[in-house]
């Protein structure tokens, strides 16, 4: 019996072996080929991008006129904007401009921007954004540059700025990855069974505003919008209690306690902020009640049946 049991186990183990040796080696070819595919393509659309930002920044400074020179790259992963003539430049927009174009695209959540006189040797503006809100730093705001010539240095983190090459190896991967799927099925049965009773366990439904905490997200309408660890912490705190009176000195508490700090305008600060992503949803409000904390009202005469 014992001899039996021992021929049995390698051939079962062989059995799956196979299939995954095929897909991992199909994969590398077909990222071996999706890379030097779509690599020149990638690089001219990075270029687009970060003229478009000078194109914008020109366009807020009242020049509709004058050229940004072609984008050079300076280090890896860091490049250059440079412009044809003088202007000014307001940092609040300037950081408007950048975030609200590199957004749209979805290329990136970490970069550092410094702004430099034309020398390249005097650094007249920097911040830095990141995804962890601590490691975010935006000073200075709020002042207006004299005009001048002015280059913008943008730098990403790593390779966070180049986008994953599609063409041979999306198609590619996907074949193998589907080949993979059914070898390796018989193992994964049991798991996903398991995995499915635990998911969405947390979920919430607020007014028509599907909230899922564990992902930090949540989905009006069909649109889908991500969410801070501080305004995902909000808003848990908020669906805890919907209608109750939540104290200003709760929320400071459990959302900066691990800080050790408390600035006095950054709870109304991340309240405008979860206000914004949540007006699509009309049933529901985070309400300012004077001089002692807010509410989540929520209207249920407006909540649509699938609510």
């Amino acid at each position: 019996m014992a001899s039996k049991g021992r021929t049995t186990y390698p051939d079962t183990k062989r059995r799956y072996m196979m299939p995954l040796l095929f897909l991992l080696t199909g994969a590398v070819i077909c990222a071996a080929f999706g890379f030097t595919g779509n690599e020149n393509f990638d690089i001219a659309k990075q270029q687009i991008l970060l003229r478009n930002i000078g194109h914008e920044i020109l366009l807020h400074a009242g020049d509709s006129s004058s050229r940004v020179l072609p984008v050079q790259k300076i280090a890896p992963h860091e490049y250059q904007v440079r412009f044809e003539n003088e202007f000014t430049f307001q940092t609040d927009s300037l950081v408007k401009i950048i975030r609200r174009s590199l957004e749209k695209d979805h290329l990136t959540e970490d970069y550092i921007v410094n702004v430099l006189n034309c020398s390249g040797k005097e650094v007249l503006f920097g911040y830095a954004i990141s995804r962890k809100e601590q490691n975010t730093i935006v000073p200075c705001l709020g002042r207006k540059q004299p005009r001048g010539c002015y280059l913008v240095n943008i730098r990403f983190q790593n390779t966070a700025f180049t986008p994953i090459p599609n063409g041979y190896l999306a198609g590619g991967l996907s074949v193998f990855a589907f080949i993979g799927l059914l070898a390796v099925r018989p193992f994964r049965t049991r798991r996903s069974r398991v995995a499915t009773a635990n998911t969405n366990s947390d979920d919430l439904r607020v007014g028509n505003t599907l909230f899922e905490p564990g992902k930090r997200q949540i989905t009006i309408s069909g649109i889908t919008t991500e969410l801070t660890p501080k305004e995902n912490k909000l808003l848990k705190i908020f669906a805890g209690s919907p209608g109750e009176l939540i104290e200003r000195h709760r929320l400071q508490k459990e959302i900066w306690e691990d800080e050790g700090v408390i600035v006095g305008r950054s709870l109304d600060v991340f309240i405008s902020k979860l206000r914004k992503k949540l007006e699509g949803d009309a049933s529901i409000q985070v309400a300012n009640v004077h001089g002692k904390g807010y509410r989540l009202q929520i209207d249920d005469t407006i909540i649509s049946d699938k609510g």
